[in-house]
């Protein structure tokens, strides 16, 4: 069992406490993680402001070569982390190496990106520039559902535009942004990036600190919403990835047995624990019992266990806490409506939710106008498209969506009329590095990835210079 420690000023600490952390498939004690006392925090939070006048001054190449490095250490230790990623997270072996991956993509990504200054006038009379700024300590805060990649979409941005970085990970999934941090203690001079854990305990202490200049957040909306109002006691920049609560509307014109198993994909991929993930289902009342039927037949054939054992498609929710969100849902979908796979939990150890798919629901249920956040899905008729839409819109979040339908026309038609940060037709969950996303209505503010996610880690500054000698 690895000796997990904190990374505070270059040095590899052990924390003031420790707390189990569970391997949502068996329950059992994975490891003890090191937590940070307030303390801890502020130490990390002071070796991040001295480091970053020299980290800000350095080429951004060199910053860039650095992140290059990190990835390819990641890379090398790769089924390390992944095993380690299944153990605390739950996914299957094949989604933790996917998502390690991944993670190491994202900082080749925006090692691959540059800051330019823009000349935005140059005339007779004056030169305008706009340059880039860095913004010096910088917070990420991240959930449990992928820790690690949604990690690096934070750190590569922030660390590539010269700031200086605080990693905090959520109190269940700690131990891969620990062992993270052991490698960025061997490649990144002391305190340009920190790694910490705690209880829950920290999150304010982030939010309202006062050297910390931007807090970069993925989870709730509920959540969301605190760090919003604790960042404003210092106007701190923030970035804020939020819950969502995305439709699929299928159309008429495409066939049942064909959609199915990539709605079903969208709606029970990390067990449903997607903030993207599909949430409801819209389906003509034309092919609706056929669309049921088959999805239906997905969820009864899907194989659920422990994501280390070969075969498994489907692990267990992460937590107990949410475990017991979820539960709540499928009695609603069996209180409002027909459930016709899964719903019966599993005896034994785990926190394991089936697959199960809920028809013949009201849009006023529970299941339906909140996020479940597992892999239990509604299926509702429409018989009006327009109807469809407004009941897709009818919703606090705004993150994603999916359109299928064989008319790429009509899917884009429809697809603008959703009130979403982004809208896919004919597939889901599609987040290509150089894109940017970010949601709209309480799912969020500011955008991830692409160059404009890089800029969000950086203060927009205008050079305004007289061609005029004094």
């Amino acid at each position: 069992m690895t000796d997990f420690k904190l990374l505070i000023n270059g040095r590899l600490v052990p924390g003031a406490s420790t707390m189990d952390v569970l391997n949502p498939a068996t329950e059992e004690v994975v490891a003890a993680c090191p937590t940070a006392s307030e303390a801890q925090l502020n130490e990390a939070v002071a070796a991040a402001k001295a480091a970053f006048p020299a980290w800000s001054k350095r080429p951004l190449k060199e910053r860039a070569e650095l992140l290059n490095k990190l990835a390819a250490a990641m890379m090398a230790r790769q089924e390390e982390f992944a095993r380690l990623l299944t153990q605390e997270q739950g996914k299957p072996l094949p989604m933790a190496m996917w998502e390690v991956g991944g993670t190491a993509a994202g900082l080749q990504y925006f090692a691959s990106l540059d800051l330019p200054e823009k000349v935005i006038k140059d005339d007779a009379d004056s030169k305008i520039i706009m340059q880039h700024a860095p913004l010096g300590v910088v917070a990420a805060i991240t959930p449990w559902n992928f820790p690690l990649i949604l990690l690096s979409i934070k750190v590569g941005p922030g660390l590539l535009a010269g700031n200086t970085m605080i990693c905090k990970p959520a109190p269940t999934t700690p131990l891969t942004t620990l062992l993270f941090g052991e490698l960025c203690a061997e490649i990144f001079p002391p305190g340009v990036i920190n790694v910490i854990a705690d209880k829950n305990d920290l999150g304010a202490a982030i939010t309202a600190h006062p050297d910390i200049a931007k807090v970069a957040f993925t989870g709730s909306t509920a959540t969301g919403k605190k760090v919003m109002a604790s960042a404003a006691s210092s106007l701190k920049r923030i970035t804020l990835e939020l819950g969502g609560n995305d439709a699929a509307i299928v159309l008429d014109d495409v066939d049942p047995k064909e959609v199915a198993p990539k709605i079903f994909g969208g709606a029970t991929m990390n067990s449903g624990q997607v903030c993207l993930a599909i949430k409801r289902v819209y389906a003509p009342q034309s092919m609706y019992d056929e669309l049921c039927d088959e999805l239906a037949k997905l969820a009864n054939e899907a194989v659920m266990g422990d994501g280390l054992e070969q075969g498994t498609q489907l692990g267990p929710i992460q937590n107990k806490m949410q475990y017991e969100k979820v539960k709540e849902f499928i009695e609603d979908g069996r209180k409002n409506g027909k459930i016709i796979a899964g719903g019966d939990l599993p005896e034994g150890k785990g926190y394991f939710i089936p697959p199960t798919i809920v028809r013949d629901i009201p849009h006023d249920a529970r299941l339906v106008r909140e996020e479940q956040f597992g892999p239990v899905l509604p299926i509702l008729a429409y018989t009006d498209l327009d109807q469809a839409i407004a009941e897709a819109n009818d919703s606090e979040y705004g993150l994603g969506g999916t359109v299928w339908t064989n008319d790429l026309d009509r899917g884009k038609e429809v697809a603008s009329q959703i009130m979403s940060g982004t809208i896919w037709v004919n597939k889901h969950l599609d987040l290509p590095f150089d894109v940017p996303f970010g949601g709209a209505k309480q799912s969020g503010l500011g955008v991830e990835y692409g160059q404009e996610g890089l800029e969000e880690f950086t203060q927009q500054k205008t050079i305004n210079m007289a061609k005029d000698p004094l």
